[in-house]
């Protein structure tokens, strides 16, 4: 197995026209990544900066035409990662690509209209998929956030293939239905869903980063309604909230107007809750006549939840610890990774580029690192998937012991 991944900043390139300015870019991008692979891709992963949406289909040919690669999935981008760097508020393409010896390949473009009900039997997601779960694979998944339910979706396939991975994000760049692009092998979509199932001598694993800090303690839901929470241990939510933002500093009080969050624990039944073990959802305000707590998540009484508060800190210790948790349980023999990262995230939150990718160097060594920017990231919390919101899940890639 080997994997590799190269980026082409679009910025600066002094061409004739768009059309060279791709070409030239696209050249370079598939040298360099079949130089580095010593052969052709058996998957290529492609993310383009959504100024080139006019020629995708043009790109993907050349693509195909070019490297060959028996599985491409891509799609378009608002901050673009290769190489190891990532690239925001600018034009640029990467490419990552793996030769993977012993693994079934297969890709698919999937509707709304194909869905089966959730109530469906696990076969009817099978025969969608068009791969059974004793083959054990592991998804990874790029969506158009305006016109696919992707909830419904991750809720089946984790019906259908419990605890085995499905990690992405949704394409990013476009601002209403049909702006953003989805690229299976040869075709070019504008809505519902594109992905690839990896089945065989290949493990995959994830590491999801939401970047948040526990405050106060956690509490039970005592009453509640869908995603309105009133009570917290039989005290009115709201007041459990101020209480707790009234032990927090003057800074962190500050930061709380805008930044606090409530995490719902996924295993009900630990003794002792530390970071990486909530879900964690928004606060969008407080419903006015009840008082209660309006929750970005459907809640149930008797729920352990704790409010959380995110800040860039925050968001870099939590990132450190969720790595360093996974090479202390996994060991750091992975062979390539991709990256699914917030637009909230990188220069707007760090102050700096590259900073999810260096962190990730820093704890899996130098490998291959493709990804980009989403309007939503796709990946496991406990034993189930969720769409997050200001998070990074990473796919790791590495060959079964």
């Amino acid at each position: 197995m080997k994997w590799a991944s190269v980026l082409e900043c679009m910025e600066g390139r002094s061409t004739q026209s768009p059309e060279s300015n791709w070409g030239q870019a696209l050249e370079s991008l598939a040298d360099r990544l079949e130089e580095q692979l010593g052969g052709k891709p058996d998957l290529l992963l492609a993310f383009i900066s959504p100024d080139y949406k006019k020629y995708f289909e043009e790109i993907i040919a050349s693509l195909r035409q070019r490297l060959g690669a028996a599985a491409l999935i891509g799609c378009s981008a608002g901050g673009i990662v290769g190489g190891g760097q990532e690239v925001e508020q600018q034009s640029a393409l990467s490419l990552t690509g793996a030769i993977l010896p012993g693994v079934a390949i297969k890709t698919f473009h999937i509707t709304n209209d194909s869905l089966p009900d959730l109530d469906d039997a696990p076969g009817s997601w099978e025969k969608l998929m068009q791969v059974e779960n004793s083959a054990q694979p592991s998804f990874i998944l790029l969506c158009d956030p305006f016109s696919f339910k992707v909830d419904s979706f991750i809720q089946g396939l984790d019906y259908a293939y419990p605890r085995l991975v499905k990690i992405g994000g949704l394409a990013s760049g476009g601002h209403k239905a049909g702006e953003n692009r989805l690229i299976c092998n040869d075709k070019v979509y504008r809505s519902g869903l594109v992905g690839v199932a990896l089945s065989g001598n290949i493990e995959v694993d994830s590491v999801v980063a939401q970047g948040c800090r526990a405050i106060g303690k956690p509490s039970r839901v005592t009453k509640c309604d869908r995603n309105l929470l009133y009570e917290l241990d039989g005290k009115p939510a709201v007041n459990v909230l101020r209480e707790a933002i009234e032990r927090l500093s003057d800074s962190e009080q500050r930061l709380a107007k805008d930044a606090i969050f409530l995490g719902v624990a996924m295993n009900e039944f630990q003794d002792k809750f530390v970071d990486g073990d909530f879900l964690v959802r928004n606060i969008f305000g407080i419903e006015p006549m009840s008082g209660a707590l309006l929750v970005g998540e459907v809640l149930r009484s008797e729920r352990t939840v704790q409010f959380h508060l995110r800040d860039s800190a925050t968001s870099r210790d939590d990132l450190r610890t969720m790595l360093k948790r996974y090479v202390d349980k996994s060991g750091s023999s992975a062979r390539g990774a991709l990256l699914f990262s917030c637009l909230g995230r990188g220069q707007h939150l760090y102050g700096r580029t590259n900073h999810d990718s260096d962190c990730c160097r820093d704890f899996l060594g130098d490998i291959a690192i493709g990804g980009f920017f989403c309007n939503g990231e796709i990946g496991p919390v406990g034993n189930s998937t969720f769409l997050h919101g200001y998070t990074s899940s990473f796919g790791i890639f590495k060959e079964k012991e």
